[in-house]
């Protein structure tokens, strides 16, 4: 997925269970989509506080973390960690994959083909890419400042 690019519509379920389609949600205001690897690690903990503590700085783009994590983890995580951005759950990676940030290799023994990669993306609300981020390395953040600078230009 590439800046200029429409974006696959999707409905996912929240941490409070409720649906979220982003084409109906699209035309409240721009959406950014922060895809991370996994609840309650260090990096992605970290990432969600940064942007729950300059949540403004969003504005006016509705702001949702989107994970492979169940629904029922992702409301725990939300809680103990009083994020203010609404967690999506995409439990089997298939808006990971439609975005083009699913991770598509084992790390060793252990399976992870179904783990979303940290990415970013910033869509407008006529659904088009205008900002798209993925990290290879899940250790490393997003750049921030320049999503928020990309907000700004809408």
């Amino acid at each position: 997925m590439n800046v200029g690019d429409k974006a696959p519509d999707f409905t996912l379920y929240s941490e409070e269970k409720q649906p979220v389609n982003l084409h109906e949600t699209l035309k409240n205001g721009p959406v950014l989509l922060l895809f991370f690897p996994a609840a309650f690690t260090g990096t992605c903990t970290t990432e969600l506080h940064e942007v729950t503590n300059n949540l403004g700085a969003y504005s006016p783009a509705q702001v949702f973390g989107v994970s492979t994590d169940t629904i029922f983890s992702l409301a725990e995580y939300s809680k103990s960690n009083g994020f203010k951005v609404s967690l999506l759950s995409d439990h089997n990676a298939e808006v990971a994959e439609a975005f083009d940030c699913k991770f598509d290799h084992n790390f060793g023994p252990m399976k992870y083909d179904r783990i979303a990669r940290r990415g970013s993306f910033l869509i407008d609300t006529d659904g088009i890419v205008q900002y798209a981020e993925v990290l290879d390395n899940p250790g490393n953040l997003p750049d921030l400042a320049g999503i928020i600078d990309t907000i700004a230009s809408l």
